[in-house]
């Protein structure tokens, strides 16, 4: 089997790499990025590309008929990532995020690819109210991130077939130790202040709802996208791929990391103004479908991976939110530097 795996130098990337390379022994693994955090490495053990069969550096609006040849799936994690690299590049956001992961898909089946795995988001259904969406909600998105995922997931429906089975995978928000650490998410950053100087700063009043995923988890519930049967949902499926218990308020997940880490202290600003970003997700039709690829990694062994994994790499940067470990930052350097053009693609360079 030859899975093709976008995007795949980022936060995600590198959990599905080594996860999938231990699920299919054997299965070659082939990946597709333009590079942007390539260098924002965060493990001692070398490159995580190691695993991988074949490298190909290329933007993900640029793929090729030749970039899909021989390949059994495709895992298309490519995307600008989170909302403030949305609302700093909207209109690259619906072009990357939208329009490129639709011919992707498209590109996929024509070349005769017999599955496709998105990576949608929990945010779709943006500030809800009334208990956990299931996937029969009504979708709110509230920004250009999350109503890219919503806009892919519509325009790829039509493309499902027996031949071409579609999984959108809605996660929550990821968290947890990789290979290409990222730290502006929200439990990420509370375990990094934590680490660094023993004080988390929650911004908000604390009671926003957030579900949660391990990136770990994110890889296996990938692997179902890739193995599932047909009467696991159909030849398209949009999915909740997560779990009940990781419904927290964003207070708790505080408290969680202090539990962990001892002597944190948490200061909440309790005068916040809501935040509209709340939401609990039901994750009921994944537990069903999904009895074999149900989460494994649990809150409190999230934070201790991190904690773990800070410390190996000798974690001591009190001013972390300006480092490489933000997305946003790496691109805005990119931008400044001339390497990047304000379309985010790279430019021809001296240096």
């Amino acid at each position: 089997m030859k899975i093709l795996i976008t995007g795949n130098m980022g936060y995600v990337g590198p959990m599905v790499v080594r996860h999938l390379g231990a699920a299919f022994p054997g299965c070659e693994l082939i990946g597709a990025d333009s590079g942007f955090f390539a260098h924002c490495l965060s493990t001692p053990a070398g490159l995580p590309e190691r695993r991988l069969a074949r490298q190909h550096f290329v933007d993900v609006r640029e793929l090729r008929d030749e970039h899909f040849e021989g390949i059994d799936a495709v895992v298309h994690l490519a995307a600008i990532s989170n909302d403030p690299m949305g609302k700093a590049f909207e209109d690259v956001t619906a072009e990357v995020n939208w329009k490129a992961s639709v011919r992707t898909a498209e590109m996929a089946k024509k070349n005769g690819v017999g599955r496709y795995v998105f990576a949608s988001s929990c945010s779709v259904y943006g500030q809800t109210a009334g208990g956990p969406r299931d996937e029969n909600a009504e979708l709110n998105p509230l920004t250009a991130y999350a109503r890219s995922k919503r806009a892919t997931e519509e325009s790829v429906e039509h493309l499902a077939s027996d031949d071409f089975m579609i999984s959108c995978l809605r996660f929550p928000t990821a968290c947890g130790m990789s290979d290409r650490l990222r730290l502006d998410l929200v439990l990420n950053d509370f375990v990094a202040s934590a680490v660094v100087s023993k004080r988390i700063e929650v911004l908000s009043d604390g009671s926003p709802w957030r579900p949660l995923i391990d990136v770990r988890d994110m890889a296996r519930a990938i692997e179902w996208g890739i193995v599932r049967k047909a009467d696991q949902g159909g030849n398209f499926i949009a999915i909740n791929a997560g779990r009940d218990e990781c419904n927290i308020q964003v207070r708790g997940l505080a408290e969680a990391v202090a539990a962990v880490i001892p002597g944190v202290e948490i200061d909440i600003n309790e005068n916040a103004q809501p935040d509209k970003r709340s939401y609990q997700v039901d994750f009921g039709r994944y537990r069903e479908l999904a009895p074999d690829h149900q989460p494994r990694v649990d809150l409190t062994e999230s934070i201790t991976l991190l904690k773990n994994g800070l410390e190996a790499i000798g974690f001591d940067e009190p001013d972390f939110r300006n480092s490489g470990f933000m997305r946003l930052r790496v691109l805005s350097d990119h931008r400044e530097s001339g390497r990047l053009d304000d379309q985010l693609r790279w430019t021809p360079s001296e240096d």
